[in-house]
């Protein structure tokens, strides 16, 4: 039986579900719009939403990479240190005479291979995903700090300062870095079998296997594109501070995974979209600027943020359960 026949039957999200389910993070998010705009005088006036998509579109850039992962039953905590450690990548490569697209590539090519030992040490050495991944966040602080001395690299490029800092249309430009990644994102999750068979092996990777899906590779692929992805967001995050910091992004990965939950992602695997991350992404970000500007405590911020994950997952307990 030929792998194209076989996979055809993976377990693939209903159109009809995903749509609907969009569709109602597109109303929540307009909804949260409006009552800040009553509530708020600041909520509308260019500056703030000009940095809410900026802070949530670095968010969503992350979550899709996290859906990846998430969709073959696996998590990445490590996208917060990968952010920061290719900050720091791409400031020490241009503060020692690397041209600026050649660093950049470079600090890509790192993401790809921090990725690729993530699936190498599930595959190979068996270690949970969890554990491998909580590994690499901590040696990447600790690698960032001791390139750095436990200091920053200053970015003196102007080019690349400058394009965070640049709006396009009237739009930020990090904000049309959502629609560079999330479009190509969509096609290969929805539209390609690389998409299918990441479902398939978060439903049952052992059925999967018997269809004739290479397990091994399609975990490698998934675990690639959520490091690239934070990689990615690391040269976006040192374009708008002007540094390479190997601290910054801490509890990014928790913003991740939260976006993507909210967005409708399975942490059980094989259920999960593009685009309903990204609008997590900006929910979330649309959360913690209102809550800014209405003063509430950051430390407030972070358990509504703890208790819309713990809602989300029970209710997708109860979904699951239904649905046998």
């Amino acid at each position: 039986m030929s792998v194209e026949t076989t996979t055809e039957t993976a377990p693939v999200p209903k159109k009809g579900m995903n749509i609907l389910f969009g569709l109602t993070l597109l109303g929540l998010l307009l909804f949260l719009w409006l009552l800040l705009g009553l509530s708020t005088t600041s909520f509308w006036t260019a500056n703030n939403i000009s940095n809410l998509l900026r802070q949530g579109a670095m968010t969503a850039i992350l979550a899709v990479g996290q859906t990846f992962v998430i969709i073959t039953a696996g998590i990445d905590l490590s996208v917060g240190a990968v952010v920061g450690f290719s900050s720091v990548t791409v400031a020490w490569l241009l503060s020692h005479g690397v041209p600026l697209w050649p660093a950049m590539g470079i600090t890509l090519l790192v993401g790809v291979l921090i990725g690729a030992f993530h699936a190498f040490g599930i595959v190979r050495m068996g270690l949970p995903a969890f554990i491998i991944t909580l590994a690499t966040l901590t040696s990447l602080r600790g690698i960032g700090l001791l390139v750095t001395n436990g200091s920053t690299i200053s970015i003196s490029n102007e080019a690349f300062t400058n394009f965070s800092r640049a709006d396009f249309l009237g739009i930020p430009s990090l904000f049309w870095m959502v629609i560079v990644v999330a479009i190509p994102a969509y096609i290969f999750l929805h539209l390609s079998r690389w998409g299918r068979y990441l479902f398939a092996v978060g439903s049952n990777s052992e059925a999967a296997r018997l269809s004739g899906v290479n397990v091994n590779r399609t975990i490698y692929l998934a675990y690639i594109l959520s490091s690239t992805c934070a990689a990615f967001v690391g040269l976006l995050l040192a374009s708008r501070i002007g540094i390479g910091n190997a601290t910054q992004a801490e509890g990014w990965e928790l913003q991740a995974i939260a976006s993507s939950v909210i967005g409708g992602t399975s942490l059980f695997g094989a259920v999960g979209s593009v685009h309903g991350p990204l609008l997590g992404a900006f929910i979330l970000a649309t959360i913690n600027n209102g809550a800014n500007l209405l003063n509430v405590n950051a430390f407030v911020q972070r358990i509504i943020t703890g208790v819309l994950i713990i809602v989300i997952v029970y209710f997708d307990q109860l979904r699951r359960r239904g649905s046998r």
